[in-house]
């Protein structure tokens, strides 16, 4: 499943992989699930999105200075990708960031989307570590920020607030304009 955003974006938001009754079921990555709701709400907020929701492909939903796509690109079997799958998938990801090069930030929805962007941009050892607000500068130029993913598991514990994300987007977008 492709990503989709804006196409002069700065911001490339990387998610895991299309959810099975969310972007798998509707086309569109992060669309139709909770986990979008809750990262389309936080890019409305910070003005990256011209509504708070996305039920389906065609609801309006428009991203300005944002693009978002997924690591692997259809739904894995217990939301747990194989490494050979992201590995097989990667050179999508890898191709939408070759044809967007005004992207400055790489916000990476959990540990396995920092993974991802590092083996997209390998940078020297040691291995920058993810975490939550977490930065590093890859060999591009390029800034990789770190968010938990806005998965129910994390936002219905309180280890991801809302005020959390839109810290990641404030950020992202501080970076961005460097």
């Amino acid at each position: 499943m492709p990503g989709f955003g804006d196409p002069a974006a700065s911001i490339f938001v990387l998610g895991l992989a299309p959810a099975a009754h969310g972007g798998n079921r509707t086309g569109r990555v992060f669309t139709g699930d909770r986990s979008g709701d809750w990262l389309f709400a936080s890019l409305h907020r910070s003005g990256f999105a011209n509504q708070p929701t996305s039920l389906h492909a065609n609801d309006g939903l428009v991203l300005h200075g944002a693009f978002v796509a997924a690591a692997v690109r259809c739904a894995p079997p217990a939301n747990r990708p194989l490494p050979s799958e992201r590995d097989n998938c990667l050179p999508y990801a890898a191709e939408e960031l070759r044809l967007m090069p005004s992207v400055r930030v790489i916000v990476c929805l959990g540990g396995f989307a920092w993974d991802a962007a590092l083996r997209l941009d390998p940078p020297p050892p040691p291995r920058p570590k993810f975490g939550h607000m977490a930065e590093f500068e890859l060999p591009s130029g390029r800034t990789l920020l770190g968010s938990y993913h806005p998965s129910q598991q994390n936002t219905f514990t309180g280890r991801l607030t809302e005020e959390m994300t839109d810290a990641v987007f404030e950020r992202a977008s501080e970076l961005a304009i460097r």
